[in-house]
């Protein structure tokens, strides 16, 4: 079936996930600390969908007392049960609440269509994450965080510049999906390219009403997940993203990294990060790795944003070193950070 040029950039990142697969519960990428308390919880957002999230704290948790509180949303494309939970494992045993949440549409949260992208709905997920934990008694309201993975970084600093609630925010190896999907994969589409892809994305419309459910750029449909090992000759950055989501390492049955073709469309139309100087006065961590090729994004936000911000380097790390590896993520960093503004 002939892509648009958009769909084959999304393919050279999403090419390793395997198929939707049904929905998988108890399934994390990582071992639970013996310090650290987990449970379920569920939420709904203002548009009425229920999020499911994770809910983190120290086994010597007292609940008498107020806590600070972070909101941690997943790499565009995965669930809570993997980068999120990682860093709330970590985060908990330091003194603070966490809360890994899936985005609405994914994971084991709520809304039709499945594995639907939108730029509203997910930096709506953050809010709803605040709602949430403003809403139990042992969190201080003034001290409410936020942390963004991949993806998730720019919905968590696009939701802090409306939301005053979110006194701080860290992000880690960001990405501006909006800015990703508009230009390109390297900032290499052209309005040529650009007005073929939305050509090809506003008929898909048309297919998916007359077929009753939107369509997925999943590349291979069949290959079994968890793969042994990432196949040769996949171009370097395609290369690291299957290296984390579809070996062992990162892999999870919820991610299937792929969402309906037609959500392009919506982020194209939705810029992300218009007003991130609104933050200020409210303190900007942004964390990458030396040797990231998404770099520029942070780069980007740290050069509009207005003080207090710091751009924070992790050496010899790549982009989703900082998913998951907890020898490369600066968590005494994080630690510091948010004690300090929290």
């Amino acid at each position: 079936m002939k892509k648009t040029i958009m769909m084959m950039i999304l393919g050279m990142l999403f090419v390793f996930v395997g198929r939707a697969s049904a929905m998988v519960t108890d399934y994390y990428t990582f071992e639970l600390s013996n310090q650290v308390t987990r449970t379920s919880v569920s939420y709904k957002n203002r548009y009425g969908i229920t999020l499911a999230g994770d809910l983190y704290y120290s086994k010597d948790f007292d609940k008498t007392k107020k806590h600070p509180a972070l909101v941690i949303g997943p790499p565009y494309g995965g669930v809570k049960e993997q980068g999120p939970g990682v860093y709330a494992n970590q985060l908990a045993q330091r003194g603070f609440v966490l809360l890994a949440f899936d985005p609405s549409f994914n994971g084991e949260s709520g809304g039709k269509p499945r594995h639907l992208s939108s730029p509203d709905f997910f930096v709506e997920d953050f809010s709803a994450g605040v709602d949430y934990l403003g809403s139990l008694p042992y969190i201080d309201r003034e001290r409410i965080g936020a942390v963004g993975i991949c993806g998730s970084g720019g919905f968590a600093l696009t939701a802090a510049q409306v939301d005053k609630r979110i006194k701080a925010i860290a992000t880690a190896s960001m990405y501006d999906i909006s800015r990703y999907i508009r230009n390109g994969l390297g900032e290499t589409m052209t309005d040529e390219q650009r007005d073929q892809t939305l050509e090809e994305l506003s008929k898909q419309r048309w297919v998916d009403f007359r077929k009753g459910g939107a369509e997925l750029n999943i590349a291979f449909p069949d290959v079994e997940m968890p793969l042994k090992e990432v196949p040769k000759g996949l171009p370097p950055v395609a290369a690291r993203f299957m290296d984390y989501y579809a070996t062992k390492r990162g892999y999870h049955p919820n991610s299937i990294t792929a969402f309906t073709n037609t959500s392009q469309m919506a982020f194209m139309n939705f810029p992300l990060l218009t007003n991130v100087d609104d933050i200020s006065p409210r303190p900007i961590l942004l964390i990458v790795g030396e040797n990231a090729h998404s770099n520029y994004f942070s780069e980007t936000v740290y050069e509009q944003a207005a003080e207090p911000k710091e751009l924070y380097v992790v050496p010899d790390a790549i982009h989703v070193d900082l998913y998951d590896r907890v020898d490369l993520i600066p968590f005494d960093k994080l630690e510091s950070f948010f004690k300090e503004n929290l």
